[in-house]
């Protein structure tokens, strides 16, 4: 399983530093829909700049246009990008499209998709690479949300998948027994009073 951070950063020099911190011990770096909004598709390139080896994903949420929109960001430095599940099938599918040619990925977040093992098949036939099981961070703070369901939906949905919504310490052992094939930190990375030790640590705690 592979260890992604989510830079929810807003300016390109904070997450510079972060992904400094810690690309040693993650796979993938994602930058994060409000630093994209924020500094726009300039950090996407900084950070590949900064680490060539590394998977960098412009989490660019994007709802339409999506052959237009996932060009733009592979042409940025992208590997990944996503697109929501909520689009039209025929966006996803362009998407897709943009990143064939650059021999790239899309990732298709189920954030706000109520039949998430449905959506996560139809999804994966359109030729995603993998799909995010995501709960936000509006939903995450509703009383009596658990990681639960997102792991439940991923074992049920039987396709690639990534796992965003909490995932720490002491849940990130669960994601894996799941059968996730990505886990996504943002908070317990970021928000950490040592994010590299932080990173360090989840990235010990996959076995």
């Amino acid at each position: 399983m592979k260890l992604q951070v989510a830079l929810d950063l807003l300016t390109i020099e904070d997450a510079l530093e972060l992904a400094g911190k810690v690309a040693e011990h993650v796979d993938i770096i994602e930058l994060g829909t409000p630093l994209i909004k924020a500094e726009g598709l300039s950090a996407v390139t900084a950070i590949k700049e900064a680490h060539p080896t590394k998977i960098v994903f412009a989490d660019m949420k994007t709802m339409d246009a999506g052959e237009l929109e996932a060009d733009i960001a592979f042409k940025a430095g992208a590997d990944l990008v996503s697109v929501l599940g909520t689009a039209d099938d025929s966006t996803i599918a362009g998407a897709v499209k943009a990143a064939q040619s650059h021999n790239k990925g899309i990732v298709v977040d189920l954030i706000g998709v109520a039949d998430k093992v449905s959506r996560a098949k139809e999804a994966r036939a359109l030729d995603a690479k993998f799909i995010e099981f995501h709960a936000g961070l509006d939903e995450q703070a509703q009383p009596g949300y658990d990681l639960r369901g997102l792991l439940n939906a991923g074992e049920e949905a039987r396709v690639p998948f990534s796992v965003a919504g909490g995932v720490n310490a002491s849940t990130i052992g669960a994601v894996q027994l799941a059968g996730a094939d990505v886990a996504v930190a943002g908070s317990a990375i970021y928000s950490a009073a040592d994010p590299e030790l932080a990173a360090k640590e989840l990235k010990a705690a996959i076995q």
